[in-house]
Order: C-alpha cells, then sequence, then structure tokens
C-alpha cells in the first residue's frame, strides 16, 4: 500500500489571473498558501480474486475491469495518463469537504498522480506534478479551472506564483520572518459557510469573457506585490483591509461569485471586527477568510457562531507521499 498527503490552499490575491485564457495573453500571478488540511490518498495492488479488477472509493463506491469505465473525472484520466488499466483498489479521505473552495478537486488531482507514481516505482519533482495535474484538468478533462491550486499543493508553502505569457510557471517562496508568518497566521480565521458550489460553474460565469474583466484583473494582479511589501515592511493589519479590496474587486467579477447569504455574513463580520476577506477559491460559498485582529476574534466567532470555525496553521510542504510498502501478497504472473 502507498500513502500520499497533499494539502489543502488558501489563496489570498491575484485569484482569476491564474486561468491560461488571461495569463496566456497578459501574466498572471497569485499569493497563495498550503495549510495544514490534507487530503489523503491511498492505493494499494488487488489480488486477482474478485468481479473487478480496479476499485474507487470516494463519496461513491466505483468497482468496474477497466480505468475507461470509471464516472469519477480525475481518476479516470489519471490512470489512463499513467497507463495503468486495472489492478488497484484506491481510497479517497479528505479533512474538508469537497466544492468547498479550498483547491479540493486539484488536490486529489496532486495526490493521485503523486501516489500512483509511486506505486510504478517512480520519483516526480512538484514541478512536473504540477505541470502534469494542470495538463490533465485543463486539457484532458477539459474543466475550467485556473493552474494556482496544483501549483501551490504540488510545491507547499506560502509562495508568489507567477504565471507567464510563454506558459512559464514560476513558483517563488514569500520569505518572512518567523514570528510575522506566526502573527500573520493567528490573524486569520477560517469559517465554514455550508453553502456548497461548484467551482466551475462560478468561474465560467467570468473566464468565458475574461477579457472583458480586464480592469478588474488587472487591480487584482498588482494587489500582489502589494501584499508581499505589507507583509515584508508593513503593517498587517493593511493586509486585512488590502483582503476587503480584492474581494470587492472579485465580487464584480460576476454576480455568481457572491450572494445575499454570503453578504450577510461577510458584513456581520465586518461589523464585529474583522478588517477584510473572502470567499477561498472561485466563489459562491465554502470557506470563507477573514483578517480579524486577535483581540476581536471572540466577537468574530459569536457572531457568526451558526458558521464552523477551523483553526488552521501554514504548511510549509507540498504533497508527500507518508506511506510505502508494495509488498503483494499474490502476484498474477506467479499464478
Amino acid at each position: 500500500m502507498i500513502i500520499s498527503r497533499t494539502p489543502y490552499r488558501i489563496s489570498f490575491f491575484g485569484g482569476g489571473t491564474d486561468y491560461p485564457g488571461w495569463y496566456l495573453k497578459h501574466g498572471g500571478q497569485v499569493l497563495s498558501t498550503t495549510i495544514d488540511k490534507y487530503l489523503y490518498i491511498s492505493c494499494r495492488y488487488l489480488p486477482p480474486f474478485f468481479e473487478h479488477r480496479l476499485r474507487l472509493v470516494y463519496s461513491q463506491i466505483e468497482a468496474c475491469q477497466d480505468s475507461s469505465e470509471l464516472d469519477h473525472p480525475s481518476a479516470r484520466e489519471v490512470l489512463k495518463f499513467l497507463g495503468i488499466e486495472n489492478g488497484l483498489e484506491i481510497h479517497y479521505d479528505g479533512d474538508l469537504p469537497g466544492r468547498s473552495g479550498v483547491g479540493s478537486s486539484s488536490s486529489f488531482t496532486v495526490g493521485l498522480l503523486n501516489v500512483l507514481y509511486r506505486y510504478q516505482g517512480k520519483m516526480i519533482s512538484p514541478h512536473q506534478l504540477a505541470r502534469e495535474s494542470i495538463h490533465i484538468e485543463q486539457n484532458i478533462i477539459g474543466e475550467t479551472v485556473g493552474s494556482q491550486d496544483q501549483t501551490n499543493v504540488a510545491h507547499g508553502g506560502l509562495n508568489k506564483i507567477q504565471f507567464k505569457q510563454n506558459d512559464d510557471i514560476i513558483v517563488d517562496p514569500v520569505t518572512i520572518i518567523e514570528e510575522r508568518a506566526q502573527a500573520l497566521n493567528e490573524n486569520l480565521m477560517l469559517f465554514y459557510t455550508g453553502i456548497m458550489r461548484t467551482a466551475e460553474n462560478v468561474a465560467n460565469s467570468y473566464v468565458a469573457d475574461i477579457q472583458a474583466k480586464e480592469r478588474q484583473l488587472t487591480r487584482m494582479h498588482a494587489m500582489v506585490d502589494d501584499a508581499i511589501e505589507i507583509l515584508t515592511n508593513g503593517d498587517l493589519d493593511d493586509f486585512g483591509a488590502l483582503l476587503d479590496e480584492a474581494w470587492q474587486e472579485k465580487r464584480d467579477l460576476s454576480r455568481l461569485v457572491s450572494n445575499p447569504q454570503v453578504d450577510k455574513i461577510y458584513a456581520s463580520a465586518i461589523d464585529a471586527g474583522a478588517l477584510g476577506g473572502k470567499l477561498s477559491g472561485a466563489g459562491g460559498g465554502g470557506f470563507l477568510l477573514l483578517y480579524v485582529p486577535v483581540e476581536k476574534q471572540p466577537d468574530v466567532k459569536k457572531k457568526l457562531s451558526h458558521l464552523l470555525h477551523v483553526p488552521f496553521s501554514f504548511e510549509p510542504k507540498g504533497s508527500q507521499i507518508i506511506f510505502h510498502d508494495l509488498h503483494k501478497e499474490y502476484n498474477e504472473e506467479e499464478q
């Protein structure tokens, strides 16, 4: 059996500029970090005694003879991409729910690629892991997704990620002193709104006409550098104010980015002392990230007591293999 552990991510600034339809013409960049909440994928050799030759367990259970029969698009295409047809059992478990804006779908693709490469006896670099995950999601499956999630969860850490017009992707770790990174972490709060949404549906509402969003995306691009300057030399509370500005710009991308329920939650948090925040991911629901000075956090928690507060810490590592035992009790070639 082999098990991969892949972190989820939260995106601070620049989201939207990581869609190839934008950055291949204008360039893009984001500031995001991985967190200590994880998606686990285990795989093991499936002995030849069952009616099925491939079993995939997630919110559903699929048992079939061949990877081409799978309904799960990412699992199906990753297995086909690697030339694996059958003889496997794969299980997925996650600390956070899917469709919640923390990059769960890309964490799945990255984690599955990672564990299956190891199953084949191969090592893969974070860069290759990210690029192949992007290719599978964007080009093979044809999903409307950006390129930041795969990149950040493959590499891990707090990063400025640049997307070049020539399709290069550059990952620059943001280096700040430990005390300052800890202070930033302590001033961030994550709440689960309970609103399920499909990121692709939200993204489709503005990506199809993304060139018309030049004003918003140009400003959101610049906010990445503004935020890094604040983290390096500025007042951390300005980071919260910048998050608020970014949220207002993001809301202008599409009417689906927010909704009256989210707007009410956000307004309540601001009234209780939050300086800014945003929905993590494409928008529409899922997790709400807030910047709240520590002394104001009890008030915000009380105000949002109907929501689930999820404490988290920054995670410096990307997708990892945490268990590896390829012992096979049964080898088909010896049967």
